[in-house]
């Protein structure tokens, strides 16, 4: 009972108490509750979102949708009283069979409203519990043609294949489904730890790949440093010694430096052996006597 039709059915309960006991008069008392009786069993009022489906005699006399309407008692019956509202309903799906053989729990969740509430009231005994397992249904048909890696990697694409399947379901019942969205895909902890592996793996095979490209690369920047350096010996000279300063800006550090480089950065070393080389220079000069003559040296 709505609030208008109790409160004009209280209304009538009391002009009932009043005639009776300031009139005296039984009948105008009967007469008034007889009013409240067909007021509160007559008068409806619907919200915006609900819609009430009546039959007459067995028949669909109307639906009514919001604001005050009147039925007439006992002839009239509603049968059904329908939100229109978008409602959410949770299915899962537990231990089922992928296309390659792996058993999964899915959890999903559907949004639908009532758009015909003629057809929810009539063509179907009770919608709710029908979109239940209608979408239980479609979860398990969609898991099985597909294949694991495609259900955990296109999440998207499994919705809207749940969504266009259980709208063609249940539209001729008079609902129509919003979206159906994928909330969980659990797998076994022992294929976990597989994948788990298997990520692993395609990690380290892309970080070399990646590594195995930049070694390339670096091999191709030295080749053209050393075709540049040697064509230009003086640049090869300052980049060794610049590698020298920034190595030495560290303190406390020791630093060991070949000789073979040193020699290398400077050009005139190697001429100054060749000319000490050719000359032959003598390592120590004769001792001269007091009369000039050269004083002859001791046998070894």
């Amino acid at each position: 009972m709505n609030p208008i039709s109790s409160f004009l059915s209280l209304v009538c309960m009391v002009l009932a108490a009043a005639a009776a006991v300031l009139f005296n008069s039984v009948a105008a008392g009967l007469v008034f509750v007889a009013a409240a009786v067909i007021i509160a069993m007559s008068l409806k009022m619907a919200n915006v979102w609900q819609k009430f489906v009546i039959l007459r005699l067995g028949k669909l006399q109307s639906v009514r949708g919001a604001g005050l309407f009147v039925i007439i008692p006992i002839i009239d019956n509603i049968v059904a009283v329908i939100d229109e509202r978008i409602q959410t309903t949770a299915f899962n799906a537990e231990q089922a069979l992928t296309k390659d053989t792996v058993p999964v729990n899915v959890d999903a969740i559907i949004f639908w409203n009532v758009h015909d509430a003629e057809k929810a009231a009539l063509a179907i005994t009770n919608y709710r519990e029908a979109i239940d397992r209608v979408a239980q249904t479609s979860l398990r048909e969609m898991i099985g043609s597909s294949m694991l890696a495609a259900l955990l990697s296109d999440r998207q694409e499994a919705d809207l294949q749940l969504k266009t399947e259980i709208g063609a379901k249940t539209a001729p019942w008079g609902i129509s489904v919003t979206s159906v969205e994928i909330r969980d895909v659990a797998i076994p902890v022992a294929l976990q730890d597989a994948m788990s592996r298997q990520a692993q793996a395609e990690r380290e095979k892309q970080a070399r790949v990646i590594l195995g490209s930049a070694e390339a690369a670096i091999a191709s920047k030295f080749v053209e440093a050393a075709a540049t350096y040697a064509g230009h010996p003086a640049a090869l000279q300052l980049r060794a010694m610049n590698i020298i300063y920034e190595t030495t800006k560290e303190r406390g550090a020791t630093i060991l430096i070949p000789t073979a480089m040193i020699d290398s950065m400077n050009p005139m070393a190697p001429s100054l052996a060749l000319a000490l080389a050719s000359q032959q220079i003598p390592l120590a000069a004769p001792a001269v006597g007091a009369a000039g003559t050269p004083t002859p040296q001791a046998p070894a």
